[in-house]
């Protein structure tokens, strides 16, 4: 990790940054798995603060982690969740089927990790790359036969993409948006690439049901913003994309499918009625943003009661994944309170969570370890987690956290 950057000034729209929404003090980066012979080295941590704009309201952090330190190697894989797996197909169907895409189009996902995606494509005929920074995941995508280039998107790989390949007729950007320190530069080059006849598909967590369900498990260092339809429409704007069509989707406790195309052109009802809704919210106001912190606290120490009050209980967590990483980190939660961690990716067994140093194992492991709990970390799939682990015997009680302790069957 090579540092961080405190900033004042949007990184959207350049006006002062406000009021705080919520600051959860100073952790380690929530994907930065720890090597066993490293347990006793120090770790590098840094403030993790979310800050209004006073222009355009965009949510965002007030230190940037450098992206290079955090995306060049990472640990997430898109693949290992079934539900996120058939979520994509799904939608690439929908778009081939909407934008009538066949063996003379030409799609590119942005950040596109492990291939999840665009295996759809390509198992289609439908000419498609890949574009993700971290090389390690784009190793695997290349070896499953997706296409995948390495490099961070911006204005002058958009160029480069279009002197080589032509323009795009999709362009999908599925949860990366929150994950761009510049984003004006990472809008130009979808419009580049875009040109007069693509679209650009969106997907990111709305900021509404962020605050409506306090899911501050979500912001980490990773995630430089949290957006609304109310910010995302200023800024691609300022680019020459106008919102065409959204589309609100269960996916990471309440996302937004964006629409986006070259303006001007029409706005559908169902975007119409989402900027009416969050007018009516007071997401253009100081009001709505006012209190998240409050609740995040009632969260936290609801946590420290659950285990406060299971002392003499074998205590086990389940998902390996950074809202968990900040949700420990915030309760300030370490080993051995809770004993293991379990995970189905590779990538992350056999090392330490940051901050907290619980080892990370096994589904198989943890459920060898006689627990009488286990805490799962990711909420948004805590059902298809928790049949799983029902089927693999586990009779104990599995609860969730956020944004209350909730027992699941």
């Amino acid at each position: 990790m090579n540092g961080a950057t405190r900033i004042t000034a949007c990184r959207a729209c350049g006006a002062r940054l406000g009021a705080v929404f919520c600051d959860l003090g100073t952790m380690a980066v929530a994907n930065s798995y720890v090597p066993p012979d490293r347990a006793d080295a120090p770790e590098p941590v840094f403030p993790l603060r979310a800050m209004v704009c006073e222009g355009c309201r965009l949510v965002q952090l007030d230190t940037i982690v450098d992206a290079v330190g955090i995306f060049s190697d990472y640990a997430y894989f898109s693949s290992a969740s079934s539900s996120w797996l058939d979520h994509a197909a799904r939608f690439c169907a929908g778009m081939t089927q909407r934008l009538s895409l066949g063996a003379g189009s030409f799609v590119v996902e942005v950040a596109s990790n492990d291939g999840y995606l665009l295996r759809n494509f390509v198992a289609a005929g439908i000419p498609c790359l890949g574009v993700e920074p971290a090389a390690n995941v784009a190793a695997m995508a290349n070896e499953a036969g997706v296409p995948t280039e390495v490099f961070f998107f911006g204005a002058d790989s958009a160029r480069d993409l279009v002197a080589r390949r032509g323009h795009a007729d999709l362009i999908v950007a599925n949860n990366v948006l929150a994950h761009v320190p510049d984003v004006n530069d990472f809008v130009a080059g979808m419009a580049i690439l875009a040109g007069s006849r693509g679209m650009v598909s969106i997907e990111c967590p709305h900021l509404v049901t962020l605050v409506d369900g306090v899911q501050f498990d979500t912001i980490y260092h990773e995630h430089y913003a949290y957006w609304s339809l109310l910010s995302m429409e200023a800024l691609l704007a300022r680019h020459g994309l106008a919102v065409v069509d959204v589309e609100r989707l269960p996916t990471h406790g309440g996302s937004l499918r964006v629409m986006a195309r070259q303006a001007p052109a029409e706005s559908s009802d169902a975007v119409v009625a989402l900027r009416a809704e969050e007018a009516a919210r007071g997401l253009h106001t100081d009001v709505f943003y006012q209190g998240f912190e409050a609740r995040v606290r009632a969260v936290l120490d609801g946590l420290r009661a659950w285990l406060a009050a299971g002392e003499g209980r074998r205590i086990g967590a389940y998902g390996a994944a950074a809202k968990g990483n900040t949700l420990l980190n915030a309760a300030g939660v370490k080993a051995p309170a809770i004993l293991a961690v379990a995970d189905r990716s590779t990538a992350k067994q056999g090392r330490l969570l940051p901050g907290s140093h619980i080892p990370v194992v096994t589904p198989e492991a943890l459920l060898a370890m006689g627990l009488d709990d286990i805490l799962v970390l990711p909420w948004n799939i805590a059902p298809e987690i928790a049949a799983a682990l029902r089927r693999g015997g586990f009779a104990g009680r599995l609860v969730t956290a956020v944004p209350r302790i909730t027992e699941l069957p």
